[in-house]
């Protein structure tokens, strides 16, 4: 559960109906492709789809790739994130200090960078201002003109403030030697989330259209929706669920097995004193529900021992990995709850077998 609230949490943070186009697909005439492999996009893709749908409020282009960050003496390896003007907007990011770049820095490739937290709190220390401030990427003097607020974890655990935002257009001409409109993906924000599935299929059109796909081609890009994000997170988070279920059940199969013996071998040694309270006038139903009490009272020892170190463990994965985890009080229950049945499904055969033995042959045992 604390998985699925992480990952809900993060969809929040990725920005409002977010939608994102990506270069390449899964498989295009048989052939398994990558995301962001050939073929490309390229901004003449963010024109169209500017002009032909309405409800596409923000676009941004981008083209992501990885590099050394070098400020004086300190030096930093990130992502480097070439993108649009309306970034911050798609994303629900705002500026910290300076300002994000203009029309006119991604026209003439400028070589201006924006930095986020993180990479700022590394290269010049923590609250700092470096705008103004020149660093060095690829031999080539980039100058900071803002700084973006704090992000935290992305839908993949990523550190969204470990990054530098460049113009998408400089990141091709400086730093890859690329022609300046090619782009490997498009970050669009839809104007409302009913209007998602609406965006979807005219975007899809749009680029089916400019890149001439005839009616029994592929798709040669891939259109994403968070909703699309979030429902494969949630897939792979149930499919885990399900894995660490069916290991917990193999448990408490092996632990009830375990109650059983242990409660087998009780019965065994206490032959004569079952024999001695059944004498007395013990009813076969009184030893009965005495040993099942027994096997219900272990197990729920074990249950909640287990409970207790399951709790520490999560408390540790928050503490020191810095891993979401929730437990609720109603898994609590259910914990305490399958223990006790244990007890009692595991323990009814040793009960039965004690309350069955006949009490003359039981004080006669040795």
């Amino acid at each position: 559960r604390g998985a699925q609230s992480e990952i809900e949490s993060q969809v929040q943070s990725a920005g409002t109906n977010m939608i994102t186009v990506r270069a390449g697909n899964f498989r295009s005439h048989g052939v398994s492709m990558g995301m962001g492999q050939s073929p490309r996009l390229n901004s003449r893709d963010v024109d169209a789809i500017r002009a032909r749908v309405p409800d596409a409020l923000y676009l941004a282009a981008g083209v992501r790739t990885r590099d050394q960050i070098i400020a004086a003496n300190q030096n930093w390896n990130t992502t480097i994130q070439g993108t649009d003007i309306e970034y911050p907007q798609i994303r629900s990011w705002t500026i910290d200090l300076g300002t994000f770049f203009t029309t006119t820095h991604v026209q003439s490739a400028a070589k201006v960078v924006v930095l986020g937290s993180v990479v700022r709190d590394n290269l010049y220390g923590e609250g700092i201002d470096p705008v103004g401030a020149r660093i060095r990427i690829r031999n080539q003097s980039f100058q900071i003109i803002g700084v973006m607020s704090s992000k935290g974890a992305g839908q993949f655990g990523e550190d969204q403030d470990d990054v530098v935002f460049i113009p998408y257009s400089t990141v091709n001409k400086k730093l890859r030697g690329r022609d300046g409109t090619n782009i490997s993906q498009i970050d669009i924000s839809a104007a409302s989330a009913d209007s998602l599935d609406v965006v979807t299929g005219q975007i899809a059109d749009t680029l089916r259209e400019e890149h001439a796909l005839g009616p029994g081609e592929n798709n040669d890009f891939m259109v994403r929706t968070q909703e699309d994000l979030t429902r494969i997170r949630s897939q792979t988070t149930q499919t885990m669920t399900g894995l660490l279920a069916s290991i917990a059940g193999v448990s408490l199969i092996v632990g009830g097995i375990g109650i059983m013996n242990i409660m087998l071998v009780s019965v065994t040694e206490r032959t004569r004193e079952i024999g001695l309270r059944m004498a007395v006038g013990a009813k076969s139903q009184d030893v009965l529900l005495q040993f099942l009490a027994e096997a219900v009272v272990l197990s729920l020892v074990g249950g909640l021992v287990g409970v207790g170190l399951g709790f520490g463990v999560s408390e540790s994965l928050t503490r020191f990995l810095s891993w979401p985890t929730l437990v609720p009080a109603d898994a609590i229950v259910v914990a305490v709850s399958f223990a006790a049945a244990t007890g009692i499904f595991f323990g009814f055969y040793p009960a039965r077998k004690a309350a069955r033995l006949d009490p003359i042959d039981a004080l006669r045992f040795e």
